[in-house]
């Protein structure tokens, strides 16, 4: 068995695991301040539309999911800013992808193995070029999350001061869920669409359980994507199960184990034993 350790694909899955971990640790923090549960479900779906639209016309699936993403994350940031507003526009983009998906996979005459894997995730079936294109689209995102990093902060802890203040909150509100559909491009290869809120939601999540200091819980967060992802293909390698299956369940392990233990790191703080301010 560590023989496997030698493999390319093993490397290659590994390596492409760790630069989604990163990229889904350093946006999550934002998805979990802004409330962007729905959306990140909902932005994935609409990726798979998109790849299910490029097998029909006989383009990369990849390229269609990417190109599909794009659009309704624009879409979606344009229509809606405060919660409820955005959760709206988001369903009913959300309704109209699914059924244009329903549409394109029923025009595709052949077996559309590669959009199907987007649901589910083939880290352990990826190419080089699939982990250069997770390299690409990941020093894009972060470039852009470090160019809007102090005003998309400001408007997510705040939107209504961030706005008298004069911050563009709409225009950022279309920027971070551009930088969301890079960031669930990426992540789609890893577990897939259906548990794309493991990676970009349970790590962040956790993290914030943890402690109240931005800065310490988005290095939390990366770190604990990286252990589940890491740990997701080492077990996959051992027993034949899905790499998805046990990344997301590291993943729910952690987020529970972050609310059962951040109570008491809490009342650590309060009590002065440990730094920072109290939860």
């Amino acid at each position: 068995m560590t023989t496997l350790w030698h493999y390319a694909f093993v490397q290659d899955a590994l390596l492409a695991g760790a630069i989604v971990s990163v990229v889904a640790g350093l946006v999550g923090p934002f998805v979990v301040m802004r409330n962007m549960s729905f959306a990140v479900h909902s932005v994935a779906e609409v990726g798979f539309t998109g790849a299910a639209g490029a097998l029909l016309v006989g383009v990369s699936p990849t390229l269609g999911m990417l190109g599909f993403t794009l659009v309704a994350a624009v879409a979606i940031g344009l229509l809606g800013v405060r919660v409820r507003e955005r959760d709206v526009a988001i369903g009913a983009t959300l309704a109209f992808a699914l059924g244009l998906g329903a549409l394109f996979l029923s025009l595709y005459t052949r077996y559309a193995n590669e959009a199907f894997n987007l649901l589910f995730g083939t880290i352990l079936g990826i190419s080089r070029q699939d982990v250069v294109f997770s390299a690409t689209v990941g020093l894009l995102s972060l470039l852009a999350l470090a160019a809007v990093y102090r005003p998309l902060r400001f408007a997510s802890v705040d939107p209504d001061v961030a706005a008298a203040r004069g911050v563009p909150v709409r225009l950022l509100s279309a920027v971070f869920l551009v930088i969301l559909a890079f960031a669930v491009a990426e992540a789609v290869q890893v577990v897939g669409v259906l548990l794309l809120l493991t990676l970009l939601i349970s790590p962040a999540a956790a993290a914030e359980r943890l402690t109240p200091h931005p800065g310490w819980a988005t290095a939390y967060s990366v770190l604990i994507a990286l252990a589940c992802t890491t740990g997701g293909i080492v077990c996959a390698l051992y027993q034949p199960w899905p790499p998805s299956f046990f990344v997301s369940a590291f993943s729910f392990a952690a987020y529970v184990s972050a609310r059962l233990v951040g109570p008491a790191l809490a009342a650590r703080r309060a009590a002065g034993v440990l730094p920072g301010p109290a939860r």
